[in-house]
């Protein structure tokens, strides 16, 4: 999961890149890059590390320009060097720089071909690289001096028809403007907006409309699955349904967990998707346990607060805040390797010993993904002299693995596989333990908008809505994506910045 920004201003968008990348912190810790043009002149700037480490006053000042993209990434597919710090860039055609969220599932074979046939060189192992490489192969085909929209739209045409998997790119042509495409299945957002000045308007694409509204830029819309956007560098606006949708299926993981509260998606308030998640796990602990003993809610910060205090609100039970949050330490799902989760829990989380002790309190989390986090923030609230501990999930049990963008490789690495509700209670250490049910969850997620009718639930049902995973191809992504073979390829925190 990364987050991705495409600015064509009427000024210069340095610190906007900036500031739009803050506000997208959340879908990525590992690295941070921006790219800008003026001129025709290409600036750059990208490291290792949070956004506010890795641009100094000196960087900013030297990413000049009104047009420019930026990426924060939080790495699934490849290594983890310096060298895979996004936006990438290949000079030919024209001068192209990309930044991608998502992940291929034929990466691997497109890369082959890109080598074999299109005689491109590829320098890292990521799928983004690859991506851009197949964009800029088809590109080159133009043959002109100047491209025009259709031009590049048709390029993105040949994308979807040679890429599979999960996409939203953005995609600076340098000297003519940014070009921004989502997979056919919309499985992760990408969103337009626009702010009017006295010096015209501008515009903006980004994963999230938080990013928007960071910037006081308006939400236009989601850009549709299968739908390419350019804006040329004099803030012309240019669209094309590239490919008929098939099914519009978005990954409700973003409602679950990565999306900021205050994002809408897909027309799609996450705010109150989680409201109702609240309410449908409500119904649900009612009918299972109507005789709960359950003296207190407490959330799991932060992004089970809404669910819970909605949950606890309809079961007339008192909510409290039981953990005080350590704000300077990153979210542990997203953290590269389960060693530095282990040791990231207790440093990030404290018990409020007043609210646990001689209580049975029911903890509410987002989700149980390696169960490790869960198990060691029951352990907490017993120490802090809870009498009972019961467990609650807003979302239903992680059983496989999910290819499209999320870290959740290996099925032998989820708490959940393998095991029924009892067992997982059993392993976490809960004295019960209650999964929120799938279609509960998906009519929780597409109450605002009846136009989508199916998320992307892969990791919850193992149907992939892309239709190409095979259990070979499980096979070779555990080998490739599990928490030692990711740990074989890290290397130190290194910056780079041209």
């Amino acid at each position: 999961m990364c987050g991705i920004v495409g600015i064509v201003g009427r000024s210069s968008v340095n610190q906007q890149l900036y500031d739009a990348l803050t506000g997208l912190q959340h879908r990525g810790q590992d690295a941070a890059g921006i790219m800008t043009v003026e001129n025709g002149e290409l600036f750059v700037s990208k490291g290792r590390g949070l956004v506010r480490d890795v641009f100094d006053q000196s960087d900013m000042e030297a990413l000049r320009g009104n047009v420019g993209i930026g990426h924060v990434r939080y790495p699934t597919a490849g290594g983890d060097s310096a060298s895979e710090v996004q936006p990438f860039y290949v000079n030919a055609p024209y001068g192209i720089c990309l930044a991608h969220n998502g992940n291929l599932t034929n990466a691997s074979e497109l890369g082959a071909v890109l080598t074999r046939e299109d005689r491109r060189h590829l320098n890292t192992r990521s799928d983004s690289e690859v991506l851009l490489n197949v964009f800029a192969s088809e590109l080159q085909r133009v043959g002109t001096l100047r491209v025009t929209p259709g031009d590049l739209f048709a390029a993105a045409n040949a994308v979807y028809r040679r890429c599979r998997g999960a996409y939203a790119v953005v995609a600076m042509i340098i000297g003519h403007g940014i070009l921004g495409f989502r997979d056919p299945h919309g499985i992760r957002p990408l969103v337009l907006g626009q702010r009017r000045s006295a010096k015209g308007t501008e515009y903006m694409l980004a994963s999230e409309s938080v990013a928007l509204a960071t910037l006081s830029f308006e939400l236009v819309r989601d850009v549709a699955p299968g739908e390419a956007i350019f804006i040329d560098e004099q803030g012309r606006l240019h669209s094309n349904q590239c490919v008929a949708t098939v099914v519009h299926t978005p990954c409700i993981f973003e409602y679950v967990y990565f999306a900021r509260p205050d994002s809408i998606i897909d027309n799609i308030s996450v705010y109150r998707a989680r409201m109702r998640m609240g309410e449908k796990l409500a119904d649900k602990l009612k009918r299972e346990h109507p005789d709960h003993d359950i003296d207190v809610v407490i959330p799991i910060p932060d992004t089970s607060r809404t669910c819970a205090l909605q949950l606890a609100q309809k079961l007339g039970i008192k909510y409290r805040e039981g953990f005080n949050k350590n704000r300077y330490i990153g979210r542990t799902f997203i953290m590269p390797g389960q060693e530095q989760r282990q040791k990231s829990v207790r440093r990030k989380l404290n018990a409020i010993d007043l609210e646990f002790r001689g209580k049975n309190v029911l903890l509410v989390d987002d989700s149980i993904v390696r169960g490790t986090t869960s198990a060691q923030i029951i352990e907490l609230a017993r120490e802090a002299g809870a009498r009972k501990v019961y467990f609650a999930s807003a979302a239903p049990p992680v059983r496989h693995p999910y290819v499209y963008g999320i870290d959740m490789p290996a099925a032998s690495e989820l708490v959940a596989a393998g095991r029924n509700v009892e067992e997982v209670a059993q392993a976490i250490g809960a004295d019960w333990l209650i999964y929120q049910d799938l279609e509960d969850l998906v009519q929780a997620c597409r109450h605002d908008n009846a136009n989508i009718k199916d998320f992307d639930t892969s990791c919850f049902s193992g149907v992939y809505v892309t239709g190409d995973i095979t259990p070979e191809y499980l096979a070779r992504l555990q080998q490739e994506r599990n928490d030692g073979a990711q740990n074989s390829r890290r290397d130190p925190q290194l910056k780079a910045v041209s």
